[in-house]
């Protein structure tokens, strides 16, 4: 039986606080609001709970779920190496809408999907997940919807979607934008590439217009459709 906590209360935010640190701490899932849509939280380090993230959603492992840190301090501890460009990107945009995927640190023990080495970052600009995440921990975040649907704005919303699958649902209103987080590929600024860049695999909160003006060139240019309108 699922719980739900209206963190407009403050007397409800402390006891969803308390009961979500518990059921992360269980392996179970917790629905959170978010400065983009309303995410499904899980335990990042534990294969059953993500497993059960995913389950929930209905989707595969090869649509692994991004993860949420508390802070910069922890991207550095996930991942191989920070690019003194992605360092930019985390000055301009953190905390807020914007994902970055970059090599997995190796000696991690985790199982997020079929990541193929890679691990996608975000710090949150919300006060009630950076709370959570830092009692917690990192924690393998996915919009909350099923599959296929549009993302939640609000936990009610979720819950409607995913029912008894969630332990605990934080209600803090409507998403400030409704908007989901830009995604961007950063990987090649670690390896060997011979010529490096950044690609936008999402579109999203964050513009290319305003990663433009951080990256300059090492940002991946548009496609420009063809004559036939193909890209």
């Amino acid at each position: 039986m699922s719980s739900a906590f209206d963190c407009r209360d403050e007397a409800q935010l402390l006891a969803g606080m308390r009961h979500s640190r518990q059921a992360i701490a269980r392996g179970e899932l917790v629905v959170i609001p978010t400065d983009t849509v309303y995410g499904i939280a899980a335990d990042a380090f534990s294969p059953s709970a993500v497993q059960r993230l995913l389950d929930a959603k209905g989707r595969g492992r090869d649509m692994p779920p991004p993860v949420l840190v508390a802070g910069p301090d922890t991207l550095a501890a996930l991942v191989e190496r920070v690019p003194e460009p992605v360092q930019r990107l985390v000055d301009a945009f953190w905390p807020g809408g914007l994902t970055i995927v970059l090599p997995a640190q190796p000696s991690l023990v985790w199982d997020l999907g079929e990541t193929k080495g890679t691990v996608a970052v975000r710090m949150p600009d919300n006060r009630i997940a950076l709370e959570l995440l830092a009692e917690t921990g990192p924690l393998a975040v996915s919009s909350a919807n099923l599959t296929g649907r549009e993302a939640a704005i609000t936990a009610a919303n979720a819950q409607e979607m995913l029912g008894d699958s969630v332990a605990v649902y934080l209600e803090a209103g409507f998403s400030e934008t409704g908007i989901p987080s830009t995604i961007v590929d950063a990987t090649s600024l670690v390896g060997d590439a011979e010529k490096p860049v950044v690609r936008i695999l999402r579109d999203g909160a964050v513009t290319r217009e305003q990663l433009e003006g951080v990256l300059g060139e090492l940002l991946e240019p548009e496609e420009q459709p063809g004559p036939d309108g193909s890209a």
